[in-house]
């Protein structure tokens, strides 16, 4: 606020409002030795620009998201034939280069939450971008298995960022009432990504060659990261204490819970994933890959249509009944002795899996502050990799001893204790800031 000082009885109306108009400046104000009255003029300050609207942000993580996961999926049908053919090396390769990826994903999850909470969303999730276009760039140069490793291993640490920080800003842009939506729309880009890419890639790899393939997984993260540049953040007065709370622990309370119950509904996923097709074809059911595209399917209309499902019914009642959903579709996959009964295991598998991570995540951001939600969610999201990553070996081996209806029943088992897990409430103090909220 600036004062000019000036002579009323000689001073015309124009020359008031000349100066009125000369005195707002940006530098320091002039000192005026007129002695009569003061007039205090308002300054006009350049406006800003406008911001982004909340739904307009969440739409555009969601697209950078989907480009990121498009660019992870294009490459894994690509990647075996890439290892047999060109490379000339066998399965055991291809398992290896394969599960890399995972390695980096798990450790990088937490520490990317907890990057998260200390510099802010937007950085972590275009570093990661920039880690999953590196990682398209080593595909294009690997010709070893050595290189073809390390491309996948700068890949899953990109992931593993991209997921965190992507999932816990889909949190901050939304009201407390839809954050279980949000999240839901967020795992839909994931999804979305990881059933697009492949395609993308077997008709780039099929029309174009290899190359081509892994310039796409170079080109779509780092769009997806130059979209993220121009998304908001959480207000300043929020980051600085996100920045006093970075030093929390990599396993927050908050995440432990539903953590190990999203790591032992994965084990189903994992069974469904492996031995579905081999299991309908023991039995002399053919195209038991539908099974797995009715699984899908499911996914995707239950996240659509009952996107809004953990809001409104409580994120721990709607895990709880997602796991019994899943563990049911589990078991009639286990006995189906057609193609018609697998799928419908198949899609009542889908709807339970397909509200189990929203849910079980709204539990987690719901008992973290905002202080520590990237490192409790970073925490969180690792044991869906952890699940995935035991759950092939374990029902394997189950498979392998019992019988494939037995890998089923197993995973199934598994589910229902990711209900019970879920069933039994936190005893730990909800954090003040979300206790107002």
């Amino acid at each position: 606020m600036l004062t000019v000082c000036y002579i009323a009885r000689s001073t015309p109306s124009k020359t008031r409002s000349a100066r009125s108009r000369t005195s707002i400046d940006t530098g320091p104000p002039a000192v005026l030795s007129y002695p009569e009255r003061s007039v205090t003029v308002e300054p006009t300050l350049p406006r800003s620009a406008p911001p982004v609207p909340s739904r307009t942000a969440s739409l555009g993580l969601f697209f950078a998201a989907l480009g990121s996961f498009m660019a992870i999926g294009a490459a894994l049908p690509v990647l075996p034939s890439y290892v047999h053919g060109p490379l000339h090396s066998g399965d055991l390769a291809v398992g290896v280069v394969i599960g890399a990826f995972a390695v980096t994903s798990v450790v990088c999850r937490p520490i990317a939450g907890r990057q998260a909470d200390r510099r802010g969303r937007r950085i972590v999730l275009v570093a990661g971008a920039c880690a999953l276009s590196a990682g398209g760039l080593l595909y294009l140069v690997s010709h070893s298995i050595l290189s073809l490793v390390l491309a996948r291993l700068v890949v899953g640490a990109g992931e593993g960022s991209v997921y965190t920080a992507g999932a816990t800003w889909a949190v901050d842009l939304s009201p407390p009432d839809r954050r279980g939506f949000a999240l839901g729309m967020f795992g839909l880009a994931v999804w979305g990504g990881l059933s697009l890419g492949p395609l993308a890639g077997e008709l780039l790899r099929s029309g174009s060659g290899y190359s081509s393939v892994w310039v796409l997984t170079a080109v779509l993260p780092a769009a997806g990261g130059l979209l993220a540049l121009r998304l908001p953040e959480p207000a300043p007065e929020i980051r600085a204490g996100l920045a006093r709370a970075s030093l929390s622990t990599l396993l927050p309370v908050q995440a432990r819970r539903p953590g190990i119950a999203l790591a032992l509904a994965n084990v189903g996923y994992a069974a469904l994933a492996s031995f579905a097709v081999l299991a309908l074809k023991a039995r002399g059911i053919e195209d038991g890959a539908l099974v797995f595209t009715v699984f899908a399917v499911a996914v995707f209309a239950s996240r659509l249509v009952l996107g809004r499902v953990p809001d409104t019914a409580g994120a721990r009642p709607t895990a709880v009944t997602a796991s019994i959903l899943e563990a049911l579709g589990l078991s009639i996959v286990a006995v189906a002795g057609s193609l018609a009964t697998a799928l419908l295991g198949a899609l009542v598998v889908g709807v339970g899996f397909s509200m189990l991570f929203p849910s079980l995540a709204l539990m987690v951001v719901g008992e973290a502050n905002e202080e520590s939600r990237g490192a409790a969610m970073g925490a969180f999201t690792a044991f869906f990799d952890v699940g995935v990553g035991l759950g092939g070996p374990v029902t394997g081996l189950t498979a392998s001893l019992a019988g494939y209806p037995a890998a089923f029943y197993l995973s199934a088992l598994a589910a229902l204790g990711a209900s019970a897990l879920a069933a039994v409430p936190e005893r730990h103090p909800m954090p003040a800031v979300d206790a107002a909220e």
